[in-house]
């Protein structure tokens, strides 16, 4: 099977520097290097030339990563395969559920749908909302999980996956029960002059880098801090303890109780719906078929 290692292995060779691999993997540039040192010792090869300006493969490198793409698209390929047979008379829907990803807005589009699926149960499968793992879990779609359902503007996530919308949650902000702001039951943009707006690093959502954008161009008075570009309770535990502001959604209201969110007169909005498996199984494909004939939307759509 594929060594997760080689996932570190081709960050590196695609950026030529351990630190941008670093950044990318939400790892530190010391664990990228021992895992590279790691991989070189029980390979017994050389596969990158260490430079003053970054670090580029070396011939056995070359070989290495040309091989390693094709082994990670063969064992995923492999995996599906496999998982697609054993599932085949499989009668359960496996739904992920976390507290940033809850299955609640699932059992709502299972209720209209289920008449269609007399004998199949529902399995709910908790994750983590962890940023530094969240990718390995959306990558186990179609193996751990069947769906996960929630927001998603990410282009990390949406190449791991396929998604249909299912509509969109309105951007808020929330801030801690003592902040000034706490009281207010609307804000206008005005309102948070003077703050610090922690929001996630630029790059990976067209949604939030428009708002970044605009906020940068029109209102330069609110500071931005970039929080990892995925969320998990480390994000909403330090606005609980700081004075900042946190861009959160309207669904993530009730997420942490120290924090009271406030919408804001702005019209930004990002989209939800279901994520599944990009070989998906015949029982999955039946199932969008369905959500997306109640929704009025085509599979692949979004």
């Amino acid at each position: 099977m594929y060594d997760p290692l080689l996932d570190t292995f081709l960050a590196v060779a695609e950026l030529g520097s351990f630190t941008k691999a670093a950044e990318l993997l939400y790892l530190s540039p010391t664990a990228v290097m021992k895992q590279m040192n790691t991989l070189e010792k029980h390979l017994d090869l050389t596969l990158l030339e260490r430079t003053p300006s970054g670090v580029r493969l070396t011939e056995a490198g070359e070989i290495i990563a040309r091989d390693a793409r094709f082994l990670m698209e063969y064992s995923r390929k492999s995996i599906a395969s496999v998982k697609a047979g054993l599932q085949a008379g499989d009668t359960t829907f496996r739904v992920g559920t976390s507290l940033l990803n809850p299955a609640r807005p699932f059992l709502d589009l299972w209720y209209q749908v289920n008449s269609r699926f007399p004998d199949y149960k529902l399995h709910l499968v908790p994750f983590e909302d962890d940023h530094t793992g969240i990718l390995g879990e959306i990558g186990q779609l179609g193996e751990k999980f069947d769906f996960l359902i929630g927001v998603c503007d990410s282009r990390r996530w949406l190449s791991r996956c396929r998604f249909l919308e299912l509509g969109h949650y309105r951007k808020m902000v929330a801030v801690s029960r003592d902040h000034r702001l706490a009281g207010r039951e609307r804000l206008k943009i005005e309102d948070l002059y003077g703050e610090t707006l922690m929001m996630v690093r630029q790059g990976d959502s067209d949604v939030n880098d428009q708002i970044r954008a605009d906020l940068t161009r029109m209102h330069p008075a609110i500071r931005i801090e970039d929080t990892p570009q995925f969320y998990d309770l480390t994000v909403f535990n330090r606005c609980a303890e700081t004075d900042n502001v946190l861009l959160t959604i309207e669904c993530w209201k009730d997420v942490h109780p120290e924090l009271v969110s406030i919408p804001v007169d702005w019209t930004y909005t990002i989209p939800y719906g279901l994520l599944y498996s990009l070989t998906p199984s015949g029982k999955v494909c039946r199932f969008i078929d369905a959500v997306s004939e109640i929704q009025g939307n085509r599979p692949g759509e979004a």
